[in-house]
């Protein structure tokens, strides 16, 4: 009897455990099942297009030929400017650019980049417009660094001007995306807004030939005057570097959200 009672009570011991093991199954199964949380910019598609490259200096022939660029012509790139210390304005961009991309796919982004690598030649602006508009980018954000008077310090945006008949639809939009960018960066570095050009950090041109032909909103970005001191100091410095890129991520975010 007491044999039987002993396998009676292993019995009902066991029925518990495997149940308790299906409803924990069922309910990882549910678990998976589930989908994951949307992200901020799901089915979102920016380009990035970090300023220059870093072969461009060695191959003269290839970025001094003349594009059109609707407003006239202009040469296919240039070498970009440095800081007084020797860092190249290709090298920056491609930095931040680099730093941008993952913070951008970690909101759910796509992110589509003009250049590959920071070693190569151009491509000229024009097919760095034409990236970003077969891409069918959301958000187009070209990096640059500027090379003013050493005095001159601070950032600015500038957002395409209006060309009839070929940008019409995007100087709207590109003038948020520049006002977001703008806002998004100013309190992400604590960088002013540029004391030597542009108006509140903002300016609108026709002579640049990525914002002429893209099709997308599009803005550039000079973060920083290279040739001063102080920016160039902020812009060597890799943490520094790193505040840039989220604060762009957050100015995207807020564009495209």
């Amino acid at each position: 009897m007491a044999a039987n009672r002993a396998g009676a009570v292993a019995l009902a011991a066991l029925a518990v455990l495997t149940a308790g093991c299906g409803v924990s199954a069922a309910q990882e199964m549910e678990l998976s099942a589930s989908p994951a949380p949307a992200r901020p910019l799901d089915g979102k598609v920016v380009a990035l297009d970090p300023g220059h490259n870093g072969g461009n200096a060695a191959h003269p022939e290839v970025i001094n030929r003349q594009v059109d660029i609707i407003t006239g012509r202009k040469p296919c790139n240039t070498t970009g400017t440095s800081t007084a210390d020797g860092y190249q304005e290709h090298a920056f961009t491609w930095d931040v650019a680099q730093r941008l991309k993952p913070i951008l796919e970690g909101m759910g982004a796509k992110v589509v980049l003009t250049r590959p690598d920071d070693k190569g030649v151009g491509p000229c602006i024009t097919e760095r417009a034409a990236i970003g508009n077969e891409a069918e980018a959301d958000a187009v954000l070209s990096i640059h660094a500027d090379g003013a008077r050493a005095s001159g310090h601070g950032f600015h945006v500038i957002t395409p001007g209006l060309l009839p008949g070929h940008n019409d639809d995007v100087v709207g939009p590109s003038r948020r995306l520049g006002r977001d960018i703008r806002a998004a960066y100013r309190a992400g570095t604590g960088m002013p807004y540029a004391n030597y050009t542009a108006t509140n950090g903002l300016q609108s041109r026709t002579d640049l030939g990525g914002l002429n032909l893209s099709k997308r909103p599009a803005v550039f970005l000079e973060a920083g005057n290279m040739r001063n001191q102080g920016d160039a100091a902020k812009m060597s410095d890799p943490d520094f570097r790193e505040r840039m890129a989220e604060a762009l991520a957050d100015g995207l975010r807020r564009f495209l959200d």
